[in-house]
């Protein structure tokens, strides 16, 4: 048995469950968290005793993103070999891939969402096979609007063209409800029920014998594939390069404005001109 320190693993009744616990960081995306839950879908998927695979968050917060403690620019820029695996686009590369391994999964993953969901949170929920949330979460990719494209290009496969430009373009943050309305999601519940209901559709789900569940999820994935989906991925990666590397005056203003004032006033500074539009909650 693997010895994990930032999540929390167990099986009961055919079902992993993996629990980001790390709620004093908001569930926040550090190295060590990623490669334990990279780890646990891998225990999950040769484990003969686990037909479903069920993510979620400690706390009030599902994930608040990527953890951005200690981000700055680097001297002499983002692509270079010293920072293979910091913020650059191999940093992106390495995301891509870890989600990934939700996605080539011989068993389906379904995300429980509640509290907030944003930035690389949400690329994490959208990878899922099933994502489940509370009504009033708050689930969006606010980064877009002062520091960079997402590390893992989901929005075009999630929902439409008009909503996935809107929320790509403006970092929009939407409810829980709002994002199944929208088909980011699959259903949303009154916060109060959703553990409850959420138990439910995962019990039903690992009653569908394990090898049928395979097969499904295979068929529905190489259709995706076809279409791109995995290319689209990739590409993505360099998108989110250029965006770190831009040379324009604007580029690393959120990293020196958080070097000068914390992380709330980068926040504050990146989110301003939105609060009149942002989530409202139900």
């Amino acid at each position: 048995m693997e010895e994990y320190t930032k999540i929390q693993y167990r099986v009961e009744n055919k079902i992993a469950r993996i629990t980001l616990n790390v709620p004093e960081n908001r569930n926040a995306l550090g190295t060590v968290l990623r490669a334990e839950i990279v780890t646990a879908l891998k225990a999950a998927e040769r484990d003969n005793d686990v037909s479903v695979v069920l993510i979620d968050g400690a706390g009030p917060v599902f994930c608040a993103g990527y953890d951005l403690k200690g981000y700055s620019v680097p001297e002499g820029g983002y692509i270079s070999e010293q920072h293979f695996d910091t913020w650059s686009d191999q940093y992106a590369r390495n995301c891509v891939k870890d989600w990934l391994t939700i996605w080539d999964l011989m068993k389906p993953v379904v995300a429980k969402v509640q509290g907030a969901c944003l930035a690389g949170g949400t690329e994490l929920m959208s990878l899922c096979d099933i994502v489940f949330a509370a009504d009033n979460a708050k689930i969006g990719y606010p980064a877009t609007r002062g520091m960079s494209s997402p590390d893992t290009s989901f929005f075009p496969w999630k929902m439409g063209m008009a909503r996935a430009k809107y929320l790509q373009l403006t970092g929009g943050v939407i409810s829980g409800k709002q994002a199944a309305e929208w088909g980011w999601i699959v259903k949303s519940f009154p916060a109060d029920q959703l553990d409850a209901e959420v138990e439910k559709e995962v019990a039903a789900l690992a009653s569908v014998p394990v090898d049928l569940l395979a097969v499904n999820k295979g068929a529905l994935n190489e259709n995706y594939e076809m279409m791109g989906f995995k290319n689209g991925l990739q590409m993505g990666v360099h998108w989110h390069m250029v965006s770190m590397a831009r040379v324009r005056p604007t580029a690393g203003t959120f990293q020196k404005v958080a070097a000068e004032k914390g992380l709330k006033g980068a926040l504050e500074w990146r989110d301003g001109a939105f609060k009149d539009i942002d989530y409202k909650g139900n």
